[in-house]
């Protein structure tokens, strides 16, 4: 594996654009920026993107002709979820020290992507740095995702995409770290993890090689980091895919939401981690994913803390610091991935319109859950979009007895994979059935987890307004309305003894946010009887 500087002519050629005059078009000003596999000029609307000629093992652009085939790759991939903004590939000519952007492809001494630029400040990464992300702005990015997944190519040859390819990545990743370690700390977690990646890998390489035949490996983007994502006006911004490297692009679609997610939990914003998640799995379904989420969740660590290794080893001063602190970063999370808290079981509880989502995703994304939601299945069931109208009436269509059945039955078969993959779960639900409540009881039970009742109230004058509004909307999955409430009021089953010896309430009319529903869930949580239950941390 050679990390060694580019050879004299890229030498000059990069030092030669950084001179505005080099464009053609207009640049005031052109700023070079770097990473460990290419240099970037931002130059007037543009961006033009040179391939580093290295060999690092799990890339190869060392020849001219590797860095244009690339190039076109970059182009042909990316197009896919950027099409606006990857323009075509441009060849360099002239000279190194005095090289002309265009001309014959022949005659190219380099090759370049063309881009068009967006605003840096627009960047993912830097805008969670500064508190500047909202909730939205995530759930964008899962509709984006969801779709793309959907649309991507399956393979067709017999090894892309395959359980043994993707362990022999996984390898990769230690034995390509293993030289940039030197703290005796960092080399024995390198060690543990190893030992766990194939511990783990032998445990779910049956389900991965299903998942491969059911349709779940495709043509991914491979690289999606909220370096990688820009928010912008109009929506998200995905771009930089993985080009050189078919095997790390072939792979299950759970990998690339894994990385996100771990992106994500690395920065110090694990709620969002989660609400990604929680939003991509409503779109999708891939509940079974999550049998290996943990997985990749631990596979992306290691490639970032493989490239942050790399990059320390390429660099000098503050730059390598910062570097192999990012690497220590990743490989302590890591460390905390392959080691889970203990999970639960929770149900949420009251009468439609009660706010039940609202403190089911808030809990979820603060504690790190799956939160599963019965409006969606519903719908999912028949065959609709989470937001497309059934016209069901009161016992009726997907509301009907039978269809009521069928979606209980799916949430407890979501529960259970959720509980035997070790993440928390919450269905979120009305269960004003009691016998709808001892199925969940007993599946926790049956996982020897703690189970809890999520009850969210609010005074009925409220309720019936917040019905009406959300109907006038037409935002919510929930098609409930004030004669389905008035329904619920008269055959609700009221809770036992027991049921509410694991009940929290929380009382919806007033303010909620993560840190108040914590505070509600932790208080019951820390009692006696659920001492063993750990807040997961990341």
């Amino acid at each position: 594996m050679s990390i060694s500087k580019p050879p004299i002519g890229q030498e000059s050629i990069i030092a030669a654009l950084k001179d505005p005059d080099r464009y053609p078009h207009t640049v005031d000003t052109v700023v070079h920026l770097e990473t460990h596999i290419s240099h970037i000029f931002l130059a007037g609307k543009f961006a033009y993107k040179i391939k580093k000629p290295l060999d690092l093992g799990f890339l190869n652009f060392q020849t001219l002709e590797r860095r244009e085939f690339y190039c076109h790759e970059e182009v042909r991939l990316n197009r896919r979820l950027a099409a606006e903004w990857y323009l075509e590939v441009v060849p360099i000519c002239g000279s190194p020290a005095d090289p002309v952007i265009g001309g014959p492809t022949e005659e190219a001494i380099e090759f370049a992507v063309l881009m068009r630029r967006f605003p840096q400040n627009r960047q993912m990464n830097r805008l969670l740095a500064e508190g500047l992300v909202e909730p939205h702005q995530i759930d964008a990015i899962a509709n984006r995702m969801a779709p793309f997944h959907e649309h991507a190519a399956r393979p067709d040859g017999a090894h892309l995409g395959a359980p043994y390819s993707i362990l022999e990545l996984a390898r990769e990743n230690f034995c390509q770290l293993r030289p940039h370690l030197a703290e005796p700390w960092a080399v024995a977690d390198l060690h543990r993890l190893e030992s766990w990646t194939e511990a783990e890998f032998e445990a779910r390489a049956t389900t991965m090689a299903a998942r491969r035949e059911d349709g779940r490996v495709r043509e991914c983007h491979g690289d999606l980091h909220a370096g990688n994502i820009a928010l912008l006006d109009q929506g998200p911004l995905i771009f930089d895919c993985i080009e050189f490297d078919a095997n790390l692009r072939w792979t299950d679609v759970q990998s690339d939401v894994a990385f996100l997610a771990m992106d994500l939990m690395s920065s110090g914003h694990p709620q969002f981690a989660w609400r990604f998640v929680n939003r991509y799995l409503e779109r999708t379904g891939d509940f079974d994913g999550l049998r290996v989420l943990r997985f990749y969740l631990v596979y992306r660590a290691m490639v970032r803390a493989k490239i942050t290794g790399i990059r320390a080893s390429q660099t000098s001063g503050g730059e390598s610091a910062a570097a192999t602190a990012d690497c220590s970063r990743y490989l302590k999370l890591a460390t905390r991935l392959s080691s889970p808290s203990r999970p639960f079981l929770a149900i949420a509880h009251g009468f439609s319109g009660s706010g039940k989502s609202v403190v089911a995703s808030l809990l979820a994304e603060a504690l790190g859950a799956v939160q599963v939601r019965s409006d969606i299945e519903r719908k999912r069931l028949a065959g609709l979009a989470c937001h497309q109208r059934s016209r069901s009436g009161l016992d009726r269509g997907i509301y009907s007895g039978a269809n009521r059945e069928a979606t209980y039955t799916r949430l407890f078969e979501i529960a259970e994979i959720c509980l035997d993959s070790g993440f928390p779960t919450i269905l979120d639900a009305t269960f004003l059935c009691r016998r709808w409540r001892l199925g969940a009881q007993a599946i926790a039970e049956r996982y020897r987890t703690p189970f809890f009742i999520l009850t969210a109230t609010a005074p009925i004058d409220i309720l019936r307004k917040w019905l009406r509004e959300r109907a006038s909307l037409g935002r919510d999955p929930s098609e409930a309305d004030e004669q389905v409430l008035e329904r619920q009021l008269t055959t609700a089953e009221p809770l036992d003894d027991d049921e509410r010896g694991r009940e929290m309430v929380f009382r919806t009319a007033g303010a909620l946010d993560h840190e108040s529903v914590c505070a509600i869930f932790n208080g019951k949580a820390s009692e006696p009887s659920h001492a063993n239950l750990d807040k997961p941390e990341y």
